[in-house]
This record gives structure tokens, sequence and C-alpha cells, in this order.
């Protein structure tokens, strides 16, 4: 019997819970010399305050090539979709209508 594997294949698996996603519509990224760190939260209108609902940490090297998928993926998309509507300033409730931080 042949082996049809291809010899440098990775098998991924995805557990149900995670296959199920988490919805986000801001993306705070922050970094340092080793890391970068994505935190993914779901501001609603109206609420006091929100949470993170996913972290992701990532070397400065993998950082960059998630950047470079991004870009050809939206590229693909706008390709099939139309162009994304692009907002020119966004307003950031940086505080989540809790308190203001304070030095």
């Amino acid at each position: 019997m042949a082996n049809t594997d291809q010899p440098n294949q990775l098998n991924i698996e995805i557990s149900e819970e995670v296959s199920e996603g988490s919805y986000a519509n801001l993306a705070i990224i922050t970094h340092s010399h080793a890391e970068f760190v994505i935190d993914f939260v779901n501001v609603m209108p109206g609420t006091p305050k929100s949470k993170v609902k996913s972290r992701v940490i990532m070397t400065p090297f993998h950082a960059k090539r998630f950047m470079k998928a991004m870009i050809d993926n939206v590229k693909k998309f706008e390709t099939a979709n139309g162009t994304i509507q692009d907002m020119e300033a966004v307003e950031i409730p940086f505080n989540f209508g809790g308190p203001t931080a304070q030095a």
C-alpha cells in the first residue's frame, strides 16, 4: 500500500469549543523587544466595561508573517467582494466606561 501523506504535511486539530470562535470588534496590540501581544475585545455599545475575549502572544517574526497573511487575505476578500469601507477616525474609549487611569 502506498503512503499518501505529504512529507511535510502538518496535522492540525481544533476542539469544538475553539471552533465556535469568539467575536471581537477591537484589537489592542502591544509589544516588547521579544513578543507581540494582541488582545481581542468585544466592546458592546452602552455597556460600562468590556473584557478581553482572547489574547494571542507571538514572536516578532510570526507577527510580521501574520501581518503579511492578513494583508494578502484582505486583498483577496476585496477582489471577490469589493472594497472594505475604512473609517477615517476611530474613537476608542480607553476607559471602556470605567474610571480613568491616573498616575
